[in-house]
């Protein structure tokens, strides 16, 4: 997942404020209580977190996590699957995710190698949809768009999302920044409509000016690592039973 580069000092007073915030059940600094009480706490691991403590993140408020899968065509997380069946051991619903690498193959590839490593969906109401993590290139920083055109990029994104949506029968959540989507697909609004988005954002009190397209967001990355849950700070916008909901695809 993105990462931000936030001065050690500020950083620490935010995350003072909001432990803070936590304890009075606040999901973000600047919202009240009652309007905390319509998103739902969650978070996303990877290799990073190894072997994660599902009953203690339960305890501290997780009502689910995303589960990092895969990346290319050639990695598969090597700890995905104890904290996949982990976390619903542990009565968090759970999805897994793929990193996208658009340079190193095609969208419709690395969707078949997605699913086939842990990608996949069900209806029954505890799978999160599978998610595409969508960013800024970490391994060459001056090739950011993987050194594709808008409208490759674009296709590239439609590509893997029609090889999971016919593998699964579900659409992937798109996880992305604000900068990084209208930089390198051009602003392109052709994925807003059936398409729940992932927005990342940190040390504010709202996500923002969201991706050309979209309206509203359904999950918000808030923090990537300084939070009380095991890796990156997630809310969903809506109640545990709605979020449910969209685990079934209702």
């Amino acid at each position: 997942m993105a990462r931000d580069h936030t001065p050690t000092r500020r950083r620490g007073r935010l995350l003072a404020m909001y432990a803070a915030a936590l304890a009075l059940g606040v999901t973000t600094l600047a919202e009240a209580p009652a309007a905390a009480a319509s998103r739902t706490r969650g978070h996303d691991v990877s290799s990073h977190q190894r072997t994660v403590d599902w009953p203690g993140a339960r305890a501290k408020g997780a009502a689910f996590v995303y589960v990092k899968a895969t990346e290319s065509t050639s990695y598969r997380n090597p700890y995905f699957r104890g904290q996949y069946d982990g976390a619903r051991a542990a009565g968090l619903l759970r999805g897994a995710y793929h990193f996208a690498l658009p340079d190193r193959s095609s969208g419709r590839a690395q969707a078949a190698h997605f699913v086939r490593s842990g990608g996949g969906w069900s209806a029954d109401g505890r799978t999160l949809p599978p998610a595409l993590d969508i960013e800024y290139n970490p391994y060459d920083r001056k090739r950011g768009c993987y050194g594709l055109s808008k409208a490759r990029m674009a296709g590239w994104i439609m590509s893997f999302s029609d090889e999971v949506a016919r593998l699964t029968g579900r659409r992937p959540v798109i996880y992305t920044t604000t900068h990084w989507w209208n930089t390198c697909t051009g602003s392109s609004r052709a994925f807003a409509a059936d398409h729940p988005l992932w927005i990342a954002r940190y040390d504010a009190a709202h996500p923002g000016a969201l991706p050309a397209g979209w309206s509203t967001w359904t999950f918000w990355q808030h923090d990537n690592g300084g939070g009380p849950l095991p890796g990156d700070q997630n809310v969903f916008r809506g109640s545990l039973d709605r979020l449910k909901r969209f685990a079934r695809g209702a």
